[in-house]
């Protein structure tokens, strides 16, 4: 990155992509403003990190909370140039259980709800600077449902297209939106998972690929390149063959109760 540090406010920054995404920026001159649920973690990110940064220990699906601590980081450090909408909650559901029931709505909290929470507080403020980047963490989970990820795999699809509706409201104002959908990566949200997880990528890895996208302000990209076609093979699969392929699939685990 050249010219004065970017402004980067990240949420989901306590651990896994979003942490591995701190570093990435950090290292190149960023002034961060990292949130997430628990405040132990994030001063041990923002500790592990060059520079210095703000933490701000919020719940996404609080949308009180976000816009005071979208406040706070820019009463801190100005209009960031870039809003990472990160947080994600990833857990088996199964709707013929009733003790899945809040799950499915705190899943869908986070990882919709929770990214529109996550930008509204800042779009005015993006806007009349007339430049900015929102990028959303969306997943390859959100082209097609996937058995035992009911809650999951539709919050993502909707995050997929919101995002596009968001940018479709934004066209004009000089602001990007950014919907990035990742493969597998090396992350808590993956560690349990009891089933092969092809072209998984480390944390690392993952986000300077999908810092590259966010940076190219692309208005959509799969991450790796191989999940990319495999995107577009689930797309072309007719409901039958889908079905039937995917009804064998290991699942994830649903929370212990």
């Amino acid at each position: 990155m050249r010219g004065p540090a970017p402004r980067i406010f990240l949420t989901g920054a306590s651990s896994g992509l979003g942490a591995a995404l701190a570093r990435y920026y950090a290292a190149r001159g960023a002034i961060l403003g990292l949130a997430a649920r628990s405040e132990e973690k994030l001063r041990g990110v923002a500790a592990s990190l060059p520079g210095r940064h703000s933490i701000h220990v919020v719940d996404v699906a609080d949308a009180g909370a976000m816009a005071a601590a979208a406040a706070d980081f820019m009463s801190r450090a100005g209009v960031p140039d870039i809003v990472i909408a990160n947080a994600g909650v990833s857990v088996g559901t199964l709707t013929a259980e009733a003790a899945d029931l809040p799950v499915f709505r705190r899943v869908v909290e986070v990882n919709l709800i929770g990214m529109v929470h996550t930008f509204a507080p800042f779009i005015a403020a993006m806007t009349s600077a007339g430049h900015g980047t929102l990028a959303g963490v969306a997943s390859v989970a959100g082209i097609r449902g996937l058995p035992g990820s009911g809650a999951y795999s539709a919050s993502k699809a909707a995050a997929i297209s919101y995002l596009e509706s968001l940018r479709g409201d934004l066209r004009g104002t000089g602001l990007k939106v950014v919907t990035l959908a990742p493969g597998y990566i090396e992350t808590p949200l993956t560690a349990g998972n009891p089933y092969p997880m092809p072209f998984i990528l480390p944390a690392d890895t993952a986000a300077r690929r999908l810092a590259r996208v966010i940076d190219a302000g692309r208005s959509y990209a799969v991450v790796p390149w191989q999940m990319a076609i495999v995107a577009k093979l689930l797309r072309l699969l007719p409901n039958p063959l889908f079905d039937f392929v995917f009804s064998r699939a290991g699942r994830k685990p649903r929370l212990k109760q």
